[in-house]
């Protein structure tokens, strides 16, 4: 792909052919791959934001919301907790793999009423979600990374945009049984063969991502360590801020 800001059909067709994608890479490695080296090969990002700084960066940030609300492709916090694109063929497959484990496992305390609140009402900022699940305030990080975490692992929820609750535009995410109605309905079958394969060719590229999907099986099969006793959604939502 040639150098020069991605348009908007421009990085679906990327999405579509390498089947997974960060958005910005890593360290500036080329592995795993990003749509920001895809469209800019060799060039090393500069992640400032100045008024002298790298419009690539920048025009990036806003094509990764247009393309997240666009439904054509999937945007998740999966890889170590960055923006992560997948095709929708991949994207089926993955779910179609996930779907026999996390039948069999429960979830986590925590994520259990994260994914109950967004079950109600997706998408959802997660400064909202936060709250309504009872997880606002700085005593909650942790319990709140772990458990928006391990949703993003199970595929259980999508990030679909931004919304904007203050200073900041906070991550707008839903349930993906709500927002992705199509490929969840379908995650009890076995993968189709396109998508089967699709998601071969994105391990092929970078195996990066199998080993990242191979370490996420097994975060969603082992024994979840219970926190302490479960309060109610309705009993956190019921505690003033």
């Amino acid at each position: 792909m040639a150098s020069g800001n991605l348009t908007f059909a421009r990085a679906i067709k990327a999405i579509d052919a390498h089947g997974i994608l960060l958005v910005y890479p890593l360290a500036n490695k080329p592995e795993p791959p990003s749509l920001f080296s895809v469209a800019h090969p060799g060039e090393k990002m500069r992640w400032e934001w100045t008024d002298d700084a790298d419009d690539h960066v920048v025009a990036l940030w806003h094509l990764r919301m247009r393309l997240a609300e666009s439904r054509k492709v999937v945007y998740a916090k999966w890889f170590r907790n960055r923006a992560t694109f997948f095709s929708l063929p991949v994207f089926r497959a993955m779910l179609a793999g996930v779907s026999p484990h996390a039948s069999r496992v429960a979830r986590s305390p925590d994520a259990r009423d994260v994914l109950a609140v967004l079950e109600d009402d997706s998408p959802m900022s997660t400064k909202a979600l936060r709250e309504s699940a009872g997880l606002r305030g700085g005593e909650y990080n942790r319990r709140w990374q772990r458990a928006i975490a391990e949703l993003f692992i199970r595929l259980d929820i999508v990030a679909v945009g931004e919304v904007d609750d203050g200073a900041f535009p906070s991550l707008a995410v839903g349930a993906t049984s709500l927002l992705s109605e199509d490929e969840w309905s379908a995650r009890e079958d076995q993968a189709a063969l396109e998508d089967a394969a699709a998601l071969e060719n994105a391990f092929t590229r970078s195996p990066t991502w199998k080993k990242h999907w191979k370490q996420g099986l097994e975060k969603i099969i082992a024994t979840h360590v219970d926190l302490g006793p479960r309060r109610s959604t309705h009993s956190r939502r019921s505690q003033s801020p």
